[in-house]
Parts: structure tokens; C-alpha cells; sequence
């Protein structure tokens, strides 16, 4: 069998100017075919028409520019859509794409016992927003106890071109690149499909690179979000990086004796390691870090819980999402109710930290937080 020619997609500016000369080519050659892979989303070599056909040519006989397959897609009544990416050896990852428009917000709010609207787990809307929820690995290592995903085990790391990919693949299905305006798409990335982005985090970082990049997907960082169980060391690593998006935790327990039971990560970084690490982690003007809190029926929801994290979060500049779970027929928790849920929060605004309820979107589909398992995978 004939390998297959190496995807140009996931290189860097650098790595393409440098084949750009291997090729006897200028290097800026290497810019053009940069700007052409990632801000005009280009899939087909004769359209790199700022190329001359010689060098078309030779890349077409050499190279290839392969995204995910979209294999399935399922379509939820809150129009959040749920993809199956087929990758070149055969496995399959999954991402969800959750459009926002204003009329959705005038729609029938989510009661609570205040009354209150509550918002979609993306997030308040500024009008004219997309949230593209994508993956870092096939499958899971972290095994979180209520995570669907984690019922897949862990099968690899996705490459970087993989990682871009998938917002690549979403983009162009769902038209969300205008070519006359590339820079002038709103688009939110979130790390919070299959996998511990923290455990890939080379390829991880440097899809964020391309993808924040003004000359390629032009996605702001204030923008893009990873979302880790608490993989300390790479927590730090990832505050020293120079391009850097914001950082969410998955926090979902108030004492060790809950987080071990509901997330084996902990007996490795535990709580007091964690949060350590969270208070060395240096925040830029006006960001703070997201605490996610998984509420589960009878086991981690109650008003004691609540002064607990309360405590945990002392002295952070933080925020806390809680997010009622988003069950299924393979796992036995079920979702706080709604009025534990606002207890909780309403104990947390009293102690002075900043919480949320979020209501996640695509429940129906399972591509709600926690539920991507390749359902429907062919």
C-alpha cells in the first residue's frame, strides 16, 4: 500500500516558509500558502491562484491538504449540531457547533425559583457569536466517573492539523468564513470535546497558535478556552507560554474524598496541589480563571459543598460555572435539580465568588458537556 502524502494542514508559518525554499521558492511563497491553508480556508491547490502553477503543481504531486471527514451529523431543536469526524487512519473524533442569534435569547427563558433567565453554557451572547466546541484526543485518559467520553478509554493524540481541522471543517460546512473578510468572523473555540487537551499539549498549543494568528483563522485568545481536569504541571507550562488562551478548570468536587471518587485525577494532583498551582498561574489585566462545576444529584450539591468551594477558592481571581449534569442511559448520576442548583449558587455570590448557572445546549443530541461518545459513528 502506497503511504499517503504528508498533510500540509497543522504547519506553522515557519515550517511552511521552510518548504516554500526547499522547493526553490522565496520564502514568502511559504506566507502565501500559510494565509491560503487557514484565513481562506483553501482545500484545493488550483485555488492558491497568488502561487504559480509550477509550484501548485509540485505541491499537488508531494503534499496533500486533508480535514476530518464529516461522517454524521446530528441536528438538535436548539440548532446545536453534533459532528462525527472521520480521521485518515480511521478513527473518529467528535466536535459540536452551537450558533447563537439574538432571537434565541427572546425565546422561553429557563425558569429558576428567583425567576431569573439563566444563560446556555456558552455564555452570555454579545449578538453575533459561534461557539465551536472541538477535541484533543481520541477518546480519554482522564476517566472522570460521569464523563460519557471517558467510557471510550484513550486511543491517541490528535496532530495539530487535526486539531485546526475540525474548526476548518465546521467553518466551511456550516459558511463561516466570509472570503472578502476573513478577520471578521466571531467565532469561539472551547477545548471541551473528547480528551484532556493538558495531555496533548504540544499539538494543542500550537493549533491555538495558528488559530489565533491574524494571518491565519484570526480567532482571538480572549476567545479561545482550554478546559483541563488538572493536569498541574502542564498548568504551568501553559502560563509561560507567549501565546496563551484563557484556562478553565474542572473543578466538580468541594474535599478530596469527592474529587477522588468522581475524578481519578485527583489522587495524582489533589486539591491543595491544584489550587496551588491555580494561584501561581499569572492572570493578564481583567482575565480571570473559570472553575466548572458538574452538579450531581445527592452527591456533590449540597449548601455544605457550596461553603466548601467557597473556601477552595479564597483569593482567586476566579469564577465558577455550574453546569447541572447532562446524563445518559450508561451512567447512573442524575442532574441537581434546579433548586439546589441555585441554592449552591446563591451560597457561593454570598461568600464573594462569582457564580453562574449554565444550562448546556445539544442535550438531546448527547452533544452536551460530558456526553460526546461517537454516537452514531458508522
Amino acid at each position: 500500500m502506497s503511504k499517503a502524502p504528508p498533510n500540509l494542514l497543522g504547519l506553522s508559518r515557519t515550517e511552511l516558509e521552510e518548504l516554500a525554499v526547499a522547493s526553490g521558492q522565496q520564502r514568502y511563497r511559504g506566507r502565501q500558502l500559510y494565509r491560503g491553508l487557514y484565513a481562506r480556508a483553501l482545500q484545493n491547490f488550483d485555488e492558491f491562484t497568488n502561487l504559480d502553477r509550477s509550484l501548485r503543481e509540485k505541491l499537488a504531486s508531494e503534499h496533500a491538504i486533508v480535514y476530518p471527514r464529516i461522517v454524521n451529523q446530528m441536528t438538535s431543536k436548539d440548532q446545536s449540531i453534533r459532528y462525527l469526524l472521520g480521521l485518515a487512519d480511521g478513527e473518529a473524533v467528535e466536535a459540536v457547533y452551537m450558533p447563537w442569534r439574538l432571537e434565541q435569547r427572546r425565546g422561553r427563558p429557563v425558569a429558576t425559583p428567583s425567576g431569573r433567565e439563566l444563560e446556555p453554557a456558552d455564555g452570555p451572547s454579545d449578538g453575533n457569536r459561534t461557539t465551536l466546541c472541538i477535541s484533543s484526543q481520541v477518546g480519554c485518559a482522564v476517566d472522570c466517573r460521569f464523563c460519557f467520553t471517558g467510557l471510550l478509554g484513550a486511543r491517541r493524540n490528535l496532530t495539530a492539523g487535526e486539531i485546526v481541522g475540525q474548526v476548518l471543517a465546521i467553518a466551511r460546512d456550516r459558511g463561516l468564513f466570509h472570503q472578502s473578510a476573513p478577520k471578521a468572523r466571531r467565532i469561539n473555540i472551547v477545548f471541551m470535546g473528547q480528551g484532556e487537551p493538558l495531555l496533548n499539549f504540544s499539538a494543542v498549543m500550537k493549533a491555538v497558535r495558528i488559530l489565533a494568528d491574524t494571518d491565519a483563522c484570526a480567532v482571538p485568545l480572549r476567545r479561545i478556552t482550554i478546559s483541563t481536569a488538572g493536569i498541574v504541571p502542564r498548568i504551568g507550562d501553559l502560563g509561560r507560554e507567549p501565546v496563551r488562551p484563557k484556562l478553565a478548570v474542572s473543578l466538580n468536587a468541594s474535599n478530596d474524598e469527592q474529587r477522588n471518587a468522581l475524578m481519578p485525577i485527583n489522587r495524582k494532583y489533589p486539591l491543595r496541589v491544584l489550587l496551588d498551582a491555580c494561584r501561581a498561574y499569572p492572570l493578564r489585566p481583567r482575565e480571570h480563571l473559570t472553575f466548572e462545576y458538574v452538579m450531581l444529584d445527592g452527591v456533590n450539591d449540597s449548601e455544605d459543598d457550596a461553603v466548601r468551594v467557597a473556601h477552595l477558592l479564597n483569593g482567586l481571581t476566579a469564577r465558577v460555572n455550574l453546569i447541572p449534569y447532562n446524563g445518559g442511559t450508561a451512567l447512573s448520576y442524575r442532574p441537581s435539580p434546579l433548586e439546589s442548583v441555585y441554592r449552591f449558587e446563591h451560597v457561593l455570590r454570598e461568600k464573594g465568588v462569582p457564580a453562574f448557572i449554565r444550562i448546556s445546549r445539544g442535550q438531546d443530541i448527547m452533544a452536551a458537556c460530558g456526553q460526546l461518545s461517537l454516537a452514531g459513528r458508522n
